[in-house]
C-alpha cells in the first residue's frame, strides 16, 4: 500500500511523439498552397474535351476554364505534370505568354477588375503518366479486357488531376459544375462523372461521350473510363426523391455485376439513414468497373474488387464481419458524403475523408446485421492495423497527408460515439455535418468544432490526442482492498476523457481520470476492463 501511496503522489508527465518532417521543396509549396498564382481567381466552370488514343497511349485536348476575379490579378498558375505538355493558352480568345516551373505553368494575365468573369482555354497533349500502383500511385491505365478490347481508366487522388489535364490542382478549389467530353475509338464507351449529356458519332471510327456534373466537384474526382461496357439503370426512392442508380460493368462481367452490385441499394438506405440524403441527386449515382481496386469518383464510384465480398476477398478486421459485404462498394460510396460532399481544404486534413469512410464500414456492418455489437467487433478488429508512427493530421500547405487516417481515425470516431452516450444524438451529428457543410470545402478544425458543439462535450484535447500525436492513451490502474486507483498516462497535458469500465464481475460504470492519481471505492475484486468501444489501453500497476 505504501508503494501505491507513493504513486498517488506523482503527477503524470507527457511528451509529444512523431517523426521529423521531410525536406520541403518549392514544388511542394506550389502544389499544396494557395499561392499568388492561385489566390486571385476562383474557378466557376471547367469545360474539358479530351481525345483518347489507346493505340499509342496518348491524349490531346483542351479545357475552357471560366473564373471569377477575386483579388488583384497577376500571373495565373495552371498545373500540368510532365510528360504532358501545355500548348497555347488563350485568354478571351487571345494567346498569352506562359512560363514553366516544374509542374506549374504561369500565364501572364493583364490586370482585370475584381468580380469580372473570364475564360482561359488551355490546350494540351502527350502521354500521361502510367499508373504504378493505382489508385495510391495513380495515373492512366491502358489495359485490355478478356477479349482483348482496350480498357482505359484514370485514378489520381494525391497525385492530382494535373497528371492528365491542366487545371487549378488544389484541393481547396472546386468548380461550381463541369462538362467532360471524351472521344474514344469505337467500340469503346466512355463513362465519366454526372449525367450523359450527349453521344455523337464522329464518322471517323470514334464517338464522343459528353458528361455533365451540375454540382461542385473535386479535381481528383474527375474521371475518364473507357471500355466495352454494358449498362443498366435503376431508381431508388430516397430521402430527397427519386435517385437514379446506374451500373457500368464490362460486358463480360454483366451477370456477376447484377448479383454483386445489388449491395448498392442497402448501402444507400443505410448511409442515408446515418448521414442524410445522398448529396448528388441531380447527378445520380454510378458504379463503374475499372482495372484497379476502386476509388471515390464523385457520382461515378469506380470498382475493381473482383466481385467478391471483403477487401479483395479478405476481412481486414479478421472477425468475419468484413466478409459479409463488398469493401469497395461500401467504403468508396461512403466518400460521396465524406470527401465529395464535405471536402477538406488541405490534404493534411484528409482524415475528414478517410476516417469517416472507414467508420462507415462499421455503421454498414451494424445496418446489415442489425447489431451494434457486430459493428463494434468490426471496427475494433481493425486496430491491429494502426501503426502510430506519424500523426493523423499532416503538414499544411504542402499537399501532404498524415498517417493512420483510416483505422485510427475510424476508431477515434467510434470512441466519440461512446462519449456522446446517445446513438440518436450521434446520428443527428453525422447528418448535421452533411447538412451544415453541404457541397463545401472546410478545414478539419471546423469538423472538430461542429462535433464538439453539437455533442455538448469539450473534445479539444481528445482531438489533439488522437489527431495530432502518435500517443495512445493508457489508463493505469491499481486495485487493493476494493479501492481502485487510476490515472491517464501517455496523454497530452490536461487530457481528461471519461471512460467506461468494469471491475471483476460487476457492471459497467464511468470513470473520469486525469493525469493525477484518483481513488474510488468500488467494493469489488478482480481485473479492470475498459469497454471495447474506447480506443485506449489499460495497464495494471502492481
Amino acid at each position: 500500500m505504501k508503494r501505491f501511496a507513493l504513486l498517488v503522489a506523482l503527477i503524470a508527465l507527457t511528451g509529444s511523439a512523431g517523426a521529423q518532417p521531410a525536406a520541403r521543396t518549392r514544388a511542394d509549396t506550389l502544389r499544396g498552397s494557395n499561392g499568388p498564382g492561385r489566390a486571385w481567381w476562383d474557378v466557376t466552370f471547367y469545360d474539358l474535351a479530351v481525345s483518347v488514343s489507346p493505340d499509342d497511349s496518348t491524349l490531346e485536348g483542351s479545357v475552357d476554364i471560366t473564373y471569377r476575379v477575386v483579388g488583384p490579378s497577376g500571373e495565373m498558375q495552371l498545373d500540368l505534370q510532365p510528360p504532358m505538355q501545355l500548348g497555347a493558352v488563350l485568354l478571351d480568345g487571345k494567346a498569352r505568354p506562359i512560363r514553366q516551373d516544374g509542374n506549374a505553368w504561369f500565364v501572364d494575365v493583364p490586370e482585370q477588375p475584381i468580380g469580372a468573369l473570364h475564360t482561359v482555354t488551355a490546350r494540351f497533349a502527350g502521354a500521361p503518366r502510367v499508373a504504378v500502383r493505382p489508385p495510391w500511385d495513380g495515373g492512366y491505365q491502358w489495359e485490355t479486357d478478356g477479349g482483348g478490347t482496350p480498357w482505359v481508366a484514370t485514378s489520381n487522388q494525391g497525385l492530382g488531376a494535373s497528371i492528365w489535364w491542366p487545371n487549378k490542382d488544389f484541393q481547396a478549389e472546386e468548380p461550381d459544375s463541369q462538362r467532360t467530353a471524351i472521344t474514344v475509338p469505337d467500340p469503346l464507351v466512355a463513362v465519366s462523372n454526372g449525367r450523359l449529356e450527349d453521344t455523337r458519332s464522329n464518322g471517323d471510327g470514334t464517338t464522343t461521350y459528353t458528361w455533365f456534373v451540375s454540382n461542385p466537384i473535386n479535381n481528383y474526382s474527375v474521371e475518364m473510363n473507357a471500355g466495352r461496357y454494358a449498362h443498366w439503370s435503376e431508381t431508388y426512392d430516397g430521402e430527397s426523391g427519386t435517385l437514379t442508380m446506374d451500373f457500368w460493368p464490362l460486358e463480360e462481367n454483366l451477370e456477376k455485376a447484377r448479383a454483386q452490385w445489388a449491395q448498392a441499394r442497402p448501402m444507400m438506405e443505410c448511409f442515408e439513414h446515418w448521414f442524410g440524403p445522398y448529396p448528388f441527386y441531380e447527378d445520380g449515382y454510378k458504379l463503374i468497373e475499372v482495372p484497379y481496386l476502386g476509388m471515390e469518383h464523385q457520382s461515378g464510384v469506380t470498382y475493381g474488387n473482383g466481385y467478391a465480398n471483403g477487401y479483395r476477398g479478405r476481412d481486414l478486421s479478421e472477425t468475419g464481419q468484413g466478409l459479409k459485404w463488398d469493401f469497395i462498394i461500401i467504403h468508396e460510396s461512403a466518400h460521396e458524403w465524406w470527401g465529395n460532399n464535405i471536402t477538406a481544404s488541405d490534404v493534411a486534413d484528409n482524415w475528414v475523408h478517410e476516417s469517416f469512410a472507414n467508420y462507415s464500414e462499421n455503421l454498414y456492418t451494424e445496418c446489415l446485421t442489425g447489431s451494434a455489437e457486430a459493428g463494434q467487433e468490426y471496427v475494433t478488429g481493425t486496430r491491429k492495423l494502426v501503426r502510430n508512427r506519424r500523426p493523423i493530421v499532416g503538414p499544411y500547405g504542402l499537399n501532404e497527408g498524415g498517417a493512420d487516417i483510416y483505422y485510427k481515425g475510424g476508431n477515434l470516431l467510434h470512441t466519440i460515439r461512446q462519449l456522446v452516450r446517445n446513438d440518436e444524438a450521434w446520428r443527428r451529428i453525422l447528418r448535421g455535418l452533411n447538412g451544415e457543410f453541404r457541397h463545401r470545402i472546410v478545414a478539419g478544425s471546423a469538423v472538430e468544432s461542429y462535433i464538439s458543439r453539437e455533442s455538448g462535450l469539450d473534445l479539444d484535447l481528445v482531438w489533439d490526442q488522437y489527431l495530432r500525436t502518435t500517443m495512445l492513451p493508457v489508463l493505469e490502474w491499481h486495485l487493493e482492498s476494493g479501492v481502485l486507483g487510476y490515472r491517464w498516462q501517455n496523454v497530452v497535458h490536461g487530457f481528461a476523457m471519461p471512460v467506461r469500465v468494469s471491475v471483476g464481475d460487476g457492471g459497467a460504470f464511468w470513470l473520469h481520470p486525469t493525469e493525477l492519481w484518483q481513488v474510488l471505492d468500488v467494493g469489488a475484486a478482480g481485473a479492470l476492463e475498459v469497454d471495447r468501444g474506447f480506443y485506449v489501453e489499460a495497464r495494471e500497476i502492481e
